[in-house]
């Protein structure tokens, strides 16, 4: 008789944040023997109930498995932890969120202590984690054979979606999609000031912000296209002259509002830079030339 239950492979967690328990009992629900480690012990015995291994000490909890995750504090946490602890031939996948800089430098220190490396950025929420639906993913740069080895338990509790050899670039777009989610928030707010002391109901208007920024964010694809071809005028809807003159209006908007334009007015700063440069029959794409140092 064939058995044909899948294999759960065992493995390790170090670090029991908000996130990490929500990692931890993504794997545990699927039948994954997993050791845990925190720094502040009593995070880590609930789990115990749900058939977790607790370890005293960050080395112990390494030395179980040869798959080792980290989502812990910051960089510092991750050296922190794993001093004295044996990495020869252990495959370590950080999710402690940091720079690409810092990420590429790990993998080099792992390297050093003969282990293989995998750094990650989370694309999600502790509620988004183990809800299919939800749309959560976590970038996966660095070793591909790690990542091939351990794809189907990192994609436990939510995507996992591997973007290169290069360690830091997992974490490079992270970053990125979270500099353009504050971006969305800071028009967000802006908007929600404008209207609040309106007599208009917010909980219909923000259907319509939504539906706004959906009709929007397809010029995104048109952004990497004119990038690719260095051609910023292909496909213009509206031109950069047209849309500093429409700034006017946004501004004295504000003004008449009562709403200060501080999380405007360095993004129309550039729009005027550009244009004052002859740019006028541009996308705003071209600004990105002003940001590139």
């Amino acid at each position: 008789m064939t058995d044909n239950t899948p294999q759960r492979n065992p493995l390790t967690l170090l670090g029991l944040g908000a996130m990490g328990t929500a990692l931890a009992h993504t794997w545990l629900t699927a039948g994954h023997p997993l050791t845990v480690w925190n720094r502040t012990a009593a995070r880590s015995e609930p789990l115990a109930a749900h058939g977790a291994r607790i370890t005293a000490t960050a080395a112990e909890a390494v030395a179980a498995s040869d798959l080792v995750v980290l989502c812990l504090l910051d960089d510092a946490s991750v050296e922190e932890a794993l001093q004295g602890a044996d990495l020869n031939g252990k495959d370590l996948v950080n999710l402690t969120t940091s720079t690409p800089g810092q990420a590429r430098a790990r993998a080099a220190w792992a390297q050093e202590r003969g282990a293989r490396f995998l750094d990650g950025g989370i694309m999600a929420i502790p509620p988004m984690i183990g809800v299919p639906e939800s749309g959560g993913y976590v970038f996966y740069s660095g070793s591909r054979p790690l990542f091939e080895t351990h794809e189907q338990v990192l994609a436990v509790p939510t995507g996992a979606r591997y973007v290169g050899e290069d360690a830091g670039f997992a974490a490079l777009q992270d970053v990125a999609l979270l500099s353009a989610m504050t971006g969305m928030f800071a028009g967000l707010s802006h908007a929600f000031a404008l209207v609040r002391k309106e007599n208009i109901d917010l909980k219909e208007f923000a259907p319509l912000l939504v539906d706004w920024l959906t009709a929007m964010a397809p010029a995104t694809h048109t952004t990497a296209e004119q990038l690719t071809s260095d051609d910023y005028t292909t496909g213009v809807a509206s031109n950069l002259a047209m849309m500093v003159a429409g700034n006017t209006t946004l501004l004295r908007t504000a003004e008449e509002q009562g709403v200060s334009s501080e999380l405007l007015l360095p993004f129309m700063d550039l729009m005027e830079r550009r244009l004052k440069d002859g740019h006028g029959d541009e996308s705003t794409t071209g600004l990105i030339e002003l940001l590139s140092r």
